[in-house]
């Protein structure tokens, strides 16, 4: 399963800053069972609106890490909440419905 959420990084802070806490958050909670990592990518055209990409081996081990959150992950997300707002966009199944270009 795939979580997804959107980051809009405010005025006098940047992508640059929320990324390294990020990372420093991503590599503590890739360490819970379940978790086949994350990816966070930059919008075209809109260098301060980032999206996040976390996939998990289903929204049960998902769940019970956001159950169980290590304090040090809880730390740095409120840390960065007065510089970004974080809209959460979803849950998502793997694709169903995959077509990939057929190479001669």
């Amino acid at each position: 399963m795939h979580f997804i959420f959107e980051v809009h990084v405010k005025p006098g802070y940047t992508a640059e800053q929320y990324a390294e806490a990020w990372v420093r958050a991503s590599e503590i909670i890739q360490k819970a069972p379940g978790a086949r990592g994350t990816r966070l990518h930059r919008k075209i055209g809109d260098p301060k609106v980032l999206l996040a990409i976390a996939t998990w081996e289903s929204k049960a081990v998902r769940d019970a890490m956001e159950s169980q959150q290590p304090e040090a992950v809880r730390n740095i997300i409120a840390e960065q909440a007065e510089f970004v707002d974080v809209r959460v966009i979803g849950e998502f199944e793997d694709a169903e419905w995959v077509v990939e270009p057929q190479h001669a």
